[in-house]
């Protein structure tokens, strides 16, 4: 019998492997127009998100946006919007990817508190969709296609 790996492997998958926050979010490393950065793994979130004050780290073009973010304790927060991005995790990419922007400073206050990383954004269901996502939860493992 073939392991889950070696079965995602020949169908294209491409695995990247997360690790676990002290509050015991799934963390993985992602690049945004070639710029590294940290990044919580949120399936319940719509959209993938970066942080209001890594907008120029990650060389993203903004624009106003009328749609308020909620999650994570906080509501109708304002936001802006980049299009037209590139992805990279891992061995994966995805181009063309929207993002929302908005102030991440209450999520990075509750992961100091805990003593985590801060991060620099959030990976949401539309990458998950995108690349038809599995994660293996025991073995924190994520794999793409």
């Amino acid at each position: 019998m073939s392991s889950l790996k070696q079965f995602l492997h020949q169908k294209k998958y491409c695995l990247i492997k997360l690790t676990t926050t002290t509050t015991q979010h799934l963390q993985l490393t992602c690049s945004i127009n070639e710029v590294v950065g940290d990044f919580i793994l949120d399936t319940g979130a719509s959209n993938s998100c970066v942080d209001f004050r890594y907008a120029d780290h990650f060389k993203l073009l903004t624009e106003d946006s009328k749609v308020r973010a909620a999650g994570a304790g906080a509501t109708n927060m304002l936001t802006r919007s980049s299009t037209k991005n590139n992805l990279s995790i891992g061995k994966w990419t995805y181009k063309k990817l929207n993002l929302v922007l908005f102030d991440m400073s209450h999520v990075n206050q509750a992961l100091v508190e805990h003593e985590s990383e801060v991060i620099h954004g959030i990976i949401g269901a539309d990458i998950l969709n995108a690349g038809k996502a599995i994660i293996d939860y025991k073995k924190k493992r994520l794999y793409l296609k």
